[in-house]
């Protein structure tokens, strides 16, 4: 049959649009037909779930330093944790510390976290993933069950209605529309008993769609006492109720059991970097969750724009043995109107984007002497309650054909509270703000943008950071908010041979949540630091080599990512103007790829840290510098059947991964370095059918 497109921008926007963005329409009314062709894994999305061409036209049409990362960029490789999806993304420090747990930055989003995530907002279709209380974790992400991925720094996030430092990322799943194929499976495996099994299943019917996926992770670990298992399930049930109206209903369930092995000193990570960390091994220390989300979405495409309306629960369960046994129970719930409509003023083209939310939660949190893993006695009980009320817009006004200036603001209110049911005391804290935005976005071709972007952020600190142990008890400390204006100048771009991405920034804080580390097995300590500022350069190119070398089609790419982090105190009364701990200034990645588009591909990677992060504010200590050397490569044996080998840090170098921060090395532990893995081999198979 042949195969129809929609588009509404007439022959000239027909001619700029690659057949393959063609082949999947964008919604509007049909004006041409092609010839007949088989496209694959291009499937035209839905009102509710726009098509892969339309999901990256929307984020490189965002008038600031947005990434679009497609799954088909990972897709034949090791993908267990978002560092195997977002390790060629400028701008973000992303590395492993055991199992799914990670260090995930952007432009210094947490710097001192040396656990889970904060100051980053994280969606998965559009809808937040994050506690009520802004924390995080990243274990409801499954590699596997992505169709794309995009990174919204700072406030470039806020017509998702984000407003941190670090921004948004929104991990797209796949519907039935836009699954790569009505089914799939997957088996892999490699070293320290790791092996994993996924499979995803997708059928439209009429005018309603699913999809399911599921994957079991296993591993013994490289590390002593780092086993663990996970399995994740996603689904989604998609319904169109008339030309103009869809709704989407999703489902997750998340099981992770994993133990944790602990952070070491410098001598250990370097020297004996298997070993566990001693009070990981006598308190059997480990973090089991189970969670389920259910979440929906329903659009209504109107004469005057198109409304989208968000609603999502979360429900999880935690058990945690480690300096004490963490045993909380949460609900998290939300609901999140949002309205876009592109029209003319005087003449000049205009888009607009209105929208509010609503999302709070409560959480049961117990603490209990930690025996071995076991409870004990019951040292606290309290519960955490958060609610938050936010409302944002944006506006793109094009004055000139190619010239479009960018305002936008964002008012919230965050409030916390927390009950100490056994000594009846009740603290709180009520945090406002106004966060605007102001840029200018100049597109001289379709495939070139520069831009300036201004914009106010503000981090509201979470539960982990509020109550602190004191003599193994949780202590309310008022934290201040974190507030940051950040300035942006880049430029992005694509060519016949290539690609680039590039962006300055800088960001002015005051009272900026950093961490210490005070035992390494107590969850850190939090403080407001005075002025900081953070600045630094993302860059990403790539460049076709060669086309055609031996074959029709074939090309060698290269492919350079440098992130450059510059984040410093300034005149503190402590510190001076050190550099505040956490990152390594450089973080490199090079890549050299052949591919024979649907026959194979190897891809050799170089991971370059030229210096390594301070560990401690007093900068007298630093994590080592590494070069570390990888191989992809993937073999297409048949219709839909594909074979890959995926081989990591080939020379067994020693590295430090991650680290947590310290105050002064010559004054408190220094057991906050996490060892790299070491020298390690995957292989796996992919069959779509």
């Amino acid at each position: 049959m042949p195969v129809q497109t929609r588009a509404p921008g007439g022959a000239l926007l027909l001619a700029l649009l690659p057949a393959t963005v063609l082949a999947q329409g964008t919604g509007q009314e049909p004006v041409t037909t092609l010839p007949e062709l088989e496209v694959v894994g291009r499937a035209p999305g839905s009102l509710t779930a726009p098509s892969v061409a339309e999901q990256r036209k929307q984020v490189e049409q965002t008038p600031a330093a947005a990434r679009f990362i497609e799954a088909e960029e990972f897709r034949n490789r090791r993908a267990f944790t978002l560092r195997d999806v977002l390790s060629d993304t400028p701008g973000l420090f992303v590395q492993d510390r055991y199992g799914q747990e990670l260090r995930l930055s952007v432009r210094g989003s947490g710097i001192a976290r040396g656990f889970h995530l904060r100051g980053l907002e994280v969606l998965q279709d559009g809808i937040p993933v994050n506690l009520a209380d802004g924390s995080g974790d990243f274990y409801q992400i499954d590699p596997l069950a992505l169709r794309s991925a995009a990174v919204f720094p700072g406030g470039n996030a806020l017509a998702y209605g984000a407003s941190t430092l670090g921004g948004a990322i929104n991990f797209t799943t796949p519907t039935a529309h836009t699954a790569e194929a009505p089914n799939i499976l997957r088996a892999e495996a490699g070293v320290w008993g790791t092996w994993r099994l996924s499979g995803q299943v997708s059928r439209i019917l009429g005018e309603a769609d699913a999809l399911a996926n599921f994957s079991h992770f296993s591993t013994d670990g490289w590390r002593q006492h780092s086993r663990g298992s996970y399995d994740q399930f996603n689904a989604n049930v998609g319904y169109r109720i008339s030309d103009t109206v869809e709704t989407r209903f999703y489902a997750g369930i998340y099981g992770t059991r994993q133990l944790l092995p602990g952070a070491l000193t410098l001598g250990q990570a370097l020297n004996t970097p298997r070993i566990a960390n001693a009070q990981a091994l006598s308190g059997n220390q480990a973090r089991n969750v189970q969670v389920e989300r259910f979440a929906n979405r329903t659009t209504v495409r109107l004469d005057a724009g198109q409304l989208d309306l968000d609603s999502w629960v979360i429900h999880k369960s935690l058990y945690h043995p480690i300096f004490q046994v963490l045993d909380q129970d949460g609900l998290t719930w939300g609901i999140a109107p949002r309205w876009t409509q592109a029209f003319t003023v005087g003449g000049l083209r205009n888009d607009l984007v209105v929208g509010g939310r609503y999302f709070a939660g409560t959480n049961d949190a117990l603490q209990y002497v930690n025996n071995r893993g076991s409870r004990g006695a019951l040292t606290a009980n309290g519960v955490q309650r958060a609610q938050n009320y936010e409302a944002f817009l944006e506006n793109r006004l094009w004055v000139l054909p190619g010239l479009a200036l960018v305002a936008g603001a964002k008012a919230l209110r965050n409030e916390r509270d927390y009950e100490n049911r056994l000594t009846n005391q009740q603290y709180s804290r009520t945090y406002d703000g106004l966060n605007p935005k102001l840029g200018l976005l100049w597109q001289p071709r379709p495939e070139v943008q520069a831009f300036a972007n201004i914009t106010r952020s503000q981090d509201v600190p979470d539960f982990s950071d509020q109550l602190q142990t004191v003599n193994n008890q949780p202590l309310w400390v008022p934290l201040q908010a974190q507030r940051a204006w950040t300035v942006e100048l880049g430029t992005r771009g694509r060519f016949e041979r290539g690609s680039w991405d590039a962006t300055l920034f800088r960001s002015n804080l005051r009272g900026q949540l950093l961490q210490y580390t005070v035992n390494p097995s107590i969850p850190a300590s939090t403080f407001n630091a005075g002025t900081t500022v953070n600045q630094g350069i993302e860059l990403a190119g790539r460049y076709d080599l060669w086309q055609g070398l031996l074959a029709a089609g074939d090309r060698l790419t290269l492919g350079q990512v440098w992130t450059f982090n510059d984040f410093r105190f300034r005149a503190d009364r402590q510190y001076g103007d050190n550099r505040i701990a956490g990152l390594p200034p450089h973080v490199l990645r090079t890549t050299l790829a052949y591919a024979q588009p649907d026959r194979f591909f190897v891809r050799p990677a170089l991971d370059w840290v030229p210096q390594g992060a301070w560990a401690d504010y007093a900068n007298t200590l630093r994590a080592n510098s590494y070069i570390k050397l990888g191989l992809e490569a993937g073999v297409t044996v048949g219709p839909g059947v594909s074979v890959f080998l995926d081989a990591r840090n080939l020379t067994n170098k020693r590295y430090v991964s991650d680290l947590g921060t310290i105050t002064d090395a010559s004054k408190v532990s220094t057991a906050v370095f996490y060892p790299g893995e070491g020298r390690s081999l995957y292989l796996g198979t992919r069959i779509a059918f």
